[in-house]
């Protein structure tokens, strides 16, 4: 079972997120039909983003993750809600690169160097907030903690990680944010800092057995924390036919009236989810009819 748990030093001067994402990242794989190097990218993507999900205060709320790199991977972006609903997609699921010299996933080639990631807050208001920052690494994590740093003037530990076996599958990811809210003691920062440096990966841990609770009691060690209540995370996609039905008008009369002599029906595919809506010529049809009404 995939979930989060969230822990608080006794100061209140430094937050800590820590997740296990395995399932979630395999069921995404599966959805996209992803490639190691690819699930690695987006799976990390994902679990960024659900972890921030999960810093949003409104149910309404949701926050999206999209990296834009000169790679072959092309487009990721991953979206999350503060329930623990997450979801994604990448450009090219397809593309898969050789190991780096010591054996791991080249995510960051895959992405490339060149490019930017946007985080973008949608909080119900009539636009949402973007921020974007160049990318520094490819990596995924050392860009989000560039993000906060220096688009949020918060000092973070960002990492996240996917194991994936012979098989393609994904065996184990997770990962952690943790930051600095407010000044704290320079000697409790030393011992954060410390105790992130002899940190495993967060895919090498939760392969190993370790669970969010034990990562986290890492994180804090030699501080005195706070530890909340786990919270589940899941791969879960909001698409609807209303949504599908949207993306046809948003087509307008000419193309839909187009599409219709050449074809019996159309197939709206969800990008995030694969779910197929099938619209016949009566519905398109209808939908033309209702676009006029409207001119």
């Amino acid at each position: 079972m995939d979930y989060l748990i969230r822990g608080i030093s006794m100061d209140k001067r430094i937050v800590a997120y820590v997740a296990r994402t395995t399932d979630l990242v395999e069921q995404a794989r599966k959805i996209h039909k992803a490639s190691p190097t690819a699930i690695a990218a987006l799976g990390r993507t994902l679990t960024l983003a659900a972890i921030m999900g999960k810093m949003l205060k409104k149910d309404e709320e949701r926050i999206s993750l999209q990296i834009t790199g000169n790679g072959p991977l092309g487009n990721i972006f991953a979206e999350a809600d503060p329930k623990g609903n997450v979801r994604g997609f990448i450009k090219r699921a397809y593309i898969d690169l050789p190991p780096t010299p010591d054996g791991k996933l080249d995510v960051p080639s895959a992405i490339g160097k060149d490019g930017t990631l946007s985080v973008i807050r949608d909080l119900g208001l009539k636009e949402p907030y973007r921020g974007v920052v160049p990318l520094i690494s490819g990596g995924i994590a050392k860009d989000l903690a560039y993000y906060f740093t220096y688009s949020e003037q918060l000092p973070s530990a960002v990492a996240a990680g996917v194991y994936v076996n012979k098989d393609g599958r994904v065996i184990s990811a997770g990962g952690y944010i943790v930051q600095i809210i407010e000044n704290a003691d320079n000697d409790m920062v030393d011992i954060l800092e410390s105790n992130i440096k002899n940190l495993d990966p967060p895919s090498k841990m939760i392969l190993e057995g370790k669970t969010p609770e034990e990562i986290m009691s890492k994180i804090f060690k030699n501080i005195d924390y706070e530890q909340f209540s786990r919270e589940d995370l899941k791969y879960s996609c909001r698409c609807n036919r209303e949504r599908a039905e949207n993306t046809l008008i948003a087509l307008g009369i000419k193309e839909l009236e187009e599409l219709i002599e050449k074809e019996k029906s159309i197939e709206v595919k969800c990008e995030f989810c694969g779910k197929i809506y099938i619209f016949n010529k009566n519905n398109i049809e209808e939908i033309i009819n209702q676009l006029k009404n409207k001119t």
